[in-house]
């Protein structure tokens, strides 16, 4: 039973937005808690969404703080314009409410496979933002943005009707519930439906939990501020989205199989999340080279790794001692491969995110020939770590240390690419020590690969700029995901570095390579006199200065 009220004065219209109060199949308390339960649920779902528009974004275009700022501002701003546009829902509140529940579960639900699929059969998310798939990002965070926003004022009148209450102490149980919801949503993205499920069915299945609970409610609830065929049109609606759901659901296995051929060929070999990131390998059997694809980045490419890593390695191990050598990233093993051609190497430690990469290069019989079975040998130690945390507690010192990293310009790697950083590797050089890093394209991101050079002279080290070209462009590599040919890079860019000023050269007695020699090597040398930008500043932790 209702409890009774005071009727309003003549003329006036009663405080729950001019229906009568409904009936309600439990007590008003009892109601209030389904309404808040359902506010917790959908804020999570909401949640739930913003993270894997940013995420996926973030994995299929780089520069997770653009993508963040993107995704967030247009999905608040949607937000505010769906409050705006539900007001006029409000003596319809269940029914409105019900149906928004549905629209969002399917545009939610099916986002990420939605915007997969583009990037997939399309490839090209380079260009402005007025055109191309991108377009999509922003239509489903402003598609999102409007449902949730239009939540609010319908689940307000929602619990109002049930017990009148004064407006401060509605909203502050409302928010409170929506909140904590949040809370839930954003923790259960990252720790539970990524490791889990993954990015898809993940959000497929936050998809299906938002339709259940809005339809729940309503029909549980308000049923009978719906006409018959009200009920059965909601109820029908939201089989619909349930079936569709379930339909992706069953078929998400095949899809990725199809996206992921279409982006890397049918060759691939192996795909697998590591929990820090997609790898990928392509080729390696029967003749075909391998490809190493680390978030649909071209890490490494058979037709080309040992131009790369021999102009990585090499310069920098032929100037002066290289007994004891640090690795950064490298977790393929292919840099390791260059450096223990050297027979008076003493000791390499191997600093790598992703156990799995390190893994897959010990365990895959392509990748570990490639390699040369690197970390079979016992002067090679591993050790799974943050680059930049694990320098900060090193007190070893390394006549060399090689810093093979992603591209600059992915955020998540832009503070291995800061003066911060540079200072730390400074202060594990042996006297007479050698930096090299590579430091991107230089042809087709200039400004990156400056910004690069300067920021290991910030750190007080001299340095030496040098190129190498004739680097597949297949696929393109760094931030850039296009595969536009015309954009791909054709070069790598290295700086040497060390506190006197290092020599670019191949010294006598070393191995014989493949693909470098030193009158190549001379000719690819950069004059920073001609070449260097005169404007550009170093980067910082606090002040990055990579994203395009």
């Amino acid at each position: 039973m209702i409890e009774p009220h005071a009727p309003a004065p003549p003329g006036a219209a009663p405080p729950w937005g001019g229906q009568s109060r409904p009936w309600l199949p439990v007590r008003p308390g009892v109601g209030r808690f389904f309404v808040l339960a359902g506010v917790f649920v959908c804020a999570a779902c909401g949640l739930v969404y913003e993270l894997e528009l940013v995420a996926l974004a973030s994995y299929l275009i780089g520069d997770s703080v653009t993508q963040a700022s993107v995704v967030l501002s247009v999905m608040v701003f949607a937000m505010g314009i769906g409050s705006l546009a539900a007001k006029r829902l409000r003596p319809h509140a269940a029914a409105g409410f019900g149906a928004i529940e549905a629209a969002l579960a399917l545009v939610g639900g099916s986002s990420a496979m939605a915007l997969y699929a583009v990037f997939a059969w399309t490839g090209d998310w380079g260009g402005v933002w007025a055109g191309g798939p991108r377009c999509l990002l922003v239509a489903f965070s402003l598609a999102i943005g409007l449902l949730i926003g239009a939540e609010v004022p319908l689940l307000m009148e929602l619990i109002q009707r049930i017990r009148r209450q004064d407006a401060g102490g509605a909203v502050a149980d409302l928010f409170a519930a929506d909140y904590v919801g949040a809370l839930v949503g954003g923790l259960a993205f990252p720790f539970l439906l990524l490791p889990l499920l993954g990015q898809l069915e993940g959000v497929l299945l936050t998809g299906t939990v938002n339709a259940l609970a809005g339809g729940a409610l309503v029909l549980g609830l308000f049923r009978r501020d719906l006409t018959r065929r009200g009920r059965w049109l909601l109820i029908v609606v939201n089989l619909v989205v349930l079936g569709l759901l379930a339909t992706a659901a069953v078929l998400v296995d095949d899809f990725e199989r199809a996206a992921r051929q279409a982006v890397y060929g049918r060759d691939v070999r192996v795909a697998l999340q590591t929990g820090v990131q997609e790898v990928v390998l392509t080729g390696g059997t029967r003749g075909r080279p391998l490809d190493l694809f680390l978030d649909g980045r071209l890490r490494v490419s058979g037709h080309d790794e040992r131009r790369y890593h021999e102009a990585l390695v090499h310069p920098a191990m032929s100037d002066g001692r290289h007994a004891r050598v640090l690795v950064l990233g490298g977790g393929d093993g292919l840099a390791a491969r260059e450096v223990l051609r050297y027979a008076d190497v003493a000791r390499v430690d191997v600093v790598e995110l992703d156990a799995g990469v390190v893994r897959l290069a010990r365990r895959d019989p392509a990748l570990s020939s490639l390699n040369a079975y690197a970390y079979d040998d016992p002067r090679v130690h591993v050790v799974t770590a943050d680059a930049f945390c694990r320098l900060r507690h090193t007190r070893s010192a390394y006549d060399v240390v090689i810093s093979d990293l992603p591209d600059p310009g992915i955020t998540a790697s832009t503070k291995l690419y800061s003066q911060e950083f540079y200072g730390l590797v400074s202060r594990v050089l042996a006297p007479g020590g050698r930096l090299v890093v590579h430091a991107g394209p230089v042809a087709s991101r200039p400004r990156a690969y400056w910004t690069i050079e300067a920021t290991v002279r910030a750190a007080g080290l001299r340095t030496v700029p040098y190129r190498v070209g004739g680097r597949d462009t297949g696929f393109a590599a760094g931030p850039d995901r296009s595969t536009d040919a015309s954009r791909a890079p054709r070069d790598w860019g290295f700086v040497l570095a060390s506190r006197t000023g290092p020599a670019l050269s191949l010294g006598p007695g070393g191995p014989r390579l493949r693909t470098l020699t030193r009158a190549s090597l001379a000719a690819d040398a950069l004059d920073p006199g001609r070449a260097r930008p005169p404007d550009v500043a170093p980067s910082t932790l606090v002040h990055p200065r990579y994203a395009d």
